[in-house]
């Protein structure tokens, strides 16, 4: 395949530098061609000038010889000037042609002659010598130098229309090789394109039977990602329900074994401070800080264990357990918490999926957002309900910050394995919004 294609290429490259070279050489010679015509058509209108010139100098000093009207002498005089200019002009344009240059000298030397019979005639008319003026115009004279300018000029207008002749058979030469020139780089460039079309084709069979492979192979592919996203996400949410449950136990250990061990020490505490009475001040002092170590004991207990398991959350509904957790929190970050809560019902596990998304929102502002103000709102809708975090502290580039490192990506995969959709907005010093959207039933 691989040589067809370059003798097609090679074949489409030459046809065309043929045909840039046919047309580039058509182009010089009748570039060329074209400017000798206009030479010869310049020289041409040149010599017909000249003779137009010597011509009317002519009639105008036969009319001053018969009338005596000095008026004759000015056309006569103006184109004794011009008959001068017109002879420059051809030495001009006949300098690069040795033989002309000298078919015009001889032109040239001819035109003088006139020129300076016709000025004998005028002087000696001026003069008043009558016969002498007349003799000359009667002599055959005037006719021949005239007949020998005319014949002269006339031999150059012919060298000249012979060149424009030449002129066009060279244009018509160049024409005819660049149609001949032009056939041929068609032709070649029909079989390299002939040749293109068929490799082409080739390339396409080949490139179709690659593509089908691909395709079954992205396929295949495809299955196994799916197959293993399903897997990990199985994974993720079996992780989390034992994470749960996990604090679940840990919640119950936490109430039953470290809450009776606290409490039957502060009934101990109590039964020694009641029986020592007074009598030493530092003991009773002790005890008292016993007591109050014990109470701190039994209130961080309860905190982790509605960390670990809010009973807020079972007892008293989801509404009531986010402004539980609003005021908690709140008093503990430093921050104020504004809540905007709805009335909703909602499955236990859905009112636990949105009461860890508030809480984890919560931390992460107290952990990053440096906030002043948070607003908390759930709304209820006939199909869905919402749940909205929105604070105003320094945000962040989601493009430059991944979800991970503020625990984005356990919340999307908690609301998402609900379901639910969770979006998140934040833009570096306008705050944070964490959103998410969950469906009645699941």
């Amino acid at each position: 395949m691989v040589p067809r294609f370059m003798v097609s290429l090679l074949m489409a490259v030459l046809a065309a530098a043929m045909l840039v070279g046919i047309n580039e050489t058509g182009y010089i010679r009748s570039n060329a061609a074209l400017q000798e015509i206009a030479q010869s058509q310049r020289i041409r209108t040149a010599l017909t000038r000249l003779l137009q010139q010597v011509l009317d100098g002519e009639a105008s000093q036969r009319g001053y010889l018969l009338s005596g009207d000095e008026r004759y002498l000015e056309p006569y005089n103006t184109a004794v000037k011009e008959v001068d200019h017109s002879l420059e002009e051809l030495r001009g344009y006949y300098a690069s042609s040795p033989e002309l240059t000298a078919s015009l000298g001889v032109l040239s030397r001819q035109v003088s002659r006139k020129l300076a019979e016709m000025d004998l005639s005028v002087r000696l008319r001026k003069q008043g010598n009558e016969d002498a003026w007349r003799f000359v115009l009667m002599t055959d004279v005037g006719r021949e130098h005239m007949e020998a300018i005319r014949t002269q000029t006339l031999q150059l207008i012919a060298a000249s229309s012979s060149a424009v002749d030449t002129g066009q058979a060279q244009i018509v030469r160049s024409l005819q090789l660049s149609r001949i020139g032009i056939a041929a780089v068609t032709l070649v460039g029909l079989i390299a394109f002939y040749m293109y079309l068929r490799q082409s084709s080739a390339l396409k069979q080949a490139d179709r039977r690659q593509q089908e492979v691909l395709e079954r192979e992205r396929d295949r592919l495809g299955d196994q990602v799916r197959e293993r996203t399903a897997s990990l996400a199985q994974l993720a949410t079996h992780l989390q329900e034992v994470r749960e449950e996990e604090r679940g136990h840990l919640a119950r250990e936490l109430h039953d074994e470290l809450g009776s061990l606290l409490t039957a020490a502060k009934l101990d505490v109590a039964r020694l401070k009641s029986r020592m009475g007074t009598e030493s001040p530092e003991t009773a002092a002790r005890l008292q800080h016993l007591t109050d170590t014990l109470n701190s004991g039994i209130a961080l207990k309860r905190r982790i264990i509605e960390d670990l398991r809010p009973s807020s959350l079972s007892n008293l509904g989801l509404v009531a357990a986010l402004e539980i957790l609003a005021r908690e929190m709140g008093e503990r970050l430093g921050f104020s918490i504004m809540t905007n809560l709805e009335m909703t019902e909602l499955d236990d596990s859905a009112q636990l999926t949105i009461y860890r998304l508030v809480q984890e929102s919560l931390t992460n502002i107290g952990k990053y957002a440096q906030a002043r103000q948070v607003v908390v709102t759930l709304h209820s809708y006939a199909s869905h309900v919402e749940v909205e975090v929105r604070d105003d502290g320094v945000g962040f580039d989601k493009d430059r910050i991944t979800p991970s490192t503020h625990g984005l990506t356990g919340m999307r995969h908690r609301v998402e394995a609900a379901g639910g959709k969770l979006t998140i907005t934040s833009t570096p010093g306008k705050g944070t919004v964490i959103a998410a959207s969950l469906p009645r039933s699941h």
